[in-house]
């Protein structure tokens, strides 16, 4: 199992950060790969939130997330059906940041796990993850400045 945490902080309030993340049609702002919804989100649920199917295409590789719970501080989502891994989920967890300054902030605190296909070493396959993630973390908070 390979596990990859990315933290970062992001200089806006909990809600509009976790609004950002769930506005699936605009992820192509900050990650690699282009996102489609497929399924919206469950009736009665936060928009973009459970339930709520997109499809994510990075060259030729193409696959679905769902996101399987969206709460105020926490979205959780994972592959469904074929993807590049197995037993795939992201958690991002975001903690209002006490500063001194009049503008809230964000603590983001990103974690995925997954089992990586046979034919690439774990290593590498993590390495070019968290480097991906790592960036599109940065052009998130960036979003906000």
């Amino acid at each position: 199992m390979i596990t990859i945490k990315v933290e970062q902080q992001v200089p806006a309030p909990v809600e509009q950060v976790r609004n950002t993340l769930l506005d699936h049609q605009h992820l192509a702002r900050f990650f690699n790969a282009k996102f489609s919804i497929v399924k919206r989100e469950n009736n009665g649920e936060l928009i973009g939130g459970k339930g709520a199917v997109r499809q994510v295409t990075i060259g030729r590789i193409v696959f679905k997330e769902q996101i399987i719970s969206a709460e105020h501080n926490h979205v959780c989502y994972r592959i469904i059906g074929k993807g590049p891994v197995s037993e795939h989920q992201g958690d991002i967890y975001l903690t209002s940041v006490d500063t001194s300054s009049p503008q809230a902030a964000t603590q983001l605190d990103y974690i995925i796990k997954f089992i990586g296909p046979k034919w690439c070493p774990n290593g590498i396959l993590k390495f070019f993850i968290e480097r991906d993630i790592q960036k599109a973390m940065k052009k998130l908070a960036q979003h906000f400045v």
